[in-house]
């Protein structure tokens, strides 16, 4: 059997690790980094130095070929030339000078802890793993720099912008274990969210589902093939713009150089997830009208026009012109957001506490991103609690500080239990009916590996238990008080009939 191909090791791993605080913000200075790629199969048969000027276009090209005729890049651990051919089972590896963006220098608090679990509140703005342009600022590498010797275990998943309850497992036992609850449906999720205009009183029930439209950006979409999601909102508080004080959003919007669609006021609501899809209330809450202010994807009048993508489930607009749109969107979360090589070179001991200037990196000539704007950190959306449908435990964090009442302003500081939001039998309909759903989805799924496993479309399988469920249908209702129909207008027309048949995605 033939050895695997020789890879080169990271020059440095610096310990401890060379974090900076300044003007609030947690930097890292420059270090030396290997990145060690595995051929792809877009890659066979084409030479390096194309591959790094067609897919890794952050750096001129002129860099990647200074980077392989200087030996910084290398293929099987050996020097190599610009017109080298890559075939399959070829490592790449480039080292270079990494730098990482900033994070907000808030701590990461500790709600509860003992022996198997640590269960924390995130920061917004602060990634779980290493990720794109992160990799010691992020939860595990910041937890772990804190107690040397530990490996985090993140047991769920919030994204970098959103901020609330994590739960750390200190041991892979307890990780795995609370990781079959969430992933098995036996937790409730709890989130609040600052969306603008005034929220529909009563409990609204979002039950359209999500298709992610382009995975590169992580984008997704009310489509009616989407995948089934629910969501159930209720209004906790609302309050009305100051008098003479512009609309909700015209601050961000100059800020940003995008009009913006006036929305009196703004609502702090409490936030259910039936589902886990992918920004599930992000786009739920686009949907219904009431975009989070902030959300520099999903309530981006430069991206979706007028109506912020409000009711629009036939898309009228096209992807194809969205996802141009965001594309198009300069330093932001999209642009975090989009998977490429983090192609920034280093000698940290040189530069112990660099600004990000937008100058270029007097090691690397890289050209340096300035800091993050407070906009750019978080958004409004935050997870806030987290419990077993039996009660048997339960954790939550305090409300954030933007979704406290202004000052001078009477409002609600924190919040009850769960059955202020929906009644618990009603939930508990909701859940099952979702189960039933998943279910037919679980079919799908087994069904679709054991068609490619027998290298045919189409082939029948038998499901465990002989249970066949071919389609299911999910309503999509708008549920306020007294059981009366209750949307906001872009989404009023599709609420009197829309339904979706998802396991035989007859739709």
């Amino acid at each position: 059997m033939a050895a695997p191909p020789a890879v080169v090791v990271t020059p440095a791993d610096p310990w401890p690790r060379p974090y900076v605080f300044e003007d609030g913000l947690r930097r890292v200075a420059p270090y030396h980094f290997t990145y060690n790629t595995n051929c792809k199969m877009r890659w066979r048969g084409r030479e390096l130095l194309d591959i790094f000027e067609s897919e890794f276009r952050d750096r001129p090209v002129e860099y990647y070929k200074t980077a392989i005729e200087t030996g910084m890049v290398v293929v099987n651990g050996k020097p190599a030339s610009t017109t080298d051919v890559v075939q399959n089972g070829d490592v790449i590896s480039h080292t270079l000078h990494r730098h990482e963006p900033p994070v907000t220098a808030a701590p990461i608090t500790v709600i509860s802890e003992d022996e198997d679990m640590m269960v924390i509140c995130k920061p917004s703005g602060i990634p779980v793993h290493p990720a794109g342009r992160y990799n010691y600022n992020s939860v595990i590498e910041i937890l772990a720099a804190s107690r040397p010797g530990w490996k985090p275990l993140p047991c769920n998943r919030l994204d970098r912008l959103t901020s609330g309850v994590m739960f750390i497992g200190k041991h892979p036992r307890a990780a795995e274990e609370l990781s079959t609850q969430i992933s098995g449906r036996t937790v409730r999720k709890e989130y609040v969210a600052r969306v603008a205009g005034k929220f529909p009183d009563g409990d609204v029930v979002c039950a359209m589902p999500i298709l992610q439209i382009s995975p590169k950006l992580g984008l997704n979409r009310v489509r009616a093939s989407g995948k089934p999601a629910r969501t159930v909102f209720r209004r906790l508080a609302y309050y009305g713009p100051e008098e003479g004080a512009e609309e909700t959003g015209a601050e961000e919007g100059k800020a940003e150089g995008r009009p913006w669609v006036g929305k009196k006021g703004y609502s702090i609501v409490r936030c259910l997830p039936i589902t886990g899809r992918t920004h599930q209330i992000r786009v739920h809450l686009q949907f219904l009208g009431h975009p989070i202010t902030n959300d520099p994807i999903y309530s981006n009048q430069r991206v979706w026009g007028a109506s912020l993508g409000a009711g629009d489930a036939d898309a009228m607009q096209a992807d194809e012109d969205v996802i141009t749109r965001l594309a198009r969107m300069g330093k932001s979360e999209v642009a975090d957001a989009v998977a490429y090589h983090d192609e920034m070179v280093d000698d940290y001991n040189k530069r112990k506490a660099e600004k990000m200037s937008g100058e270029l990196c007097e090691v690397c000539s890289t050209p340096l991103y300035t800091d993050p704007a407070a906009r750019e950190m978080g958004i409004y959306l935050h997870s806030l609690r987290y419990e077993d449908k039996d009660l048997k435990w339960s954790y939550r964090s305090e409300l954030p500080e933007w979704a406290l009442p202004p000052g001078g302003v009477e409002g609600p500081r924190e919040v009850g239990g769960l059955d202020e939001v929906v009644d618990l039998g009603r939930l508990r309909e909701l859940e099952e009916g979702e189960e039933e759903v998943a279910g037919g989805e679980r079919k799908e799924e087994h069904e679709r590996k054991m068609a490619r496993r027998k290298g045919k479309k189409g082939v029948q399988c038998e499901w465990e238990g002989g249970v066949s469920v071919e389609t299911v249908t999910v309503p999509v209702t708008l549920v306020g008080e007294g059981e009366s129909t209750s949307a906001p207008p872009a989404a009023a027309a599709v609420v009197a009939s829309a339904a979706v048949a998802v396991a035989g995605r007859s739709t």
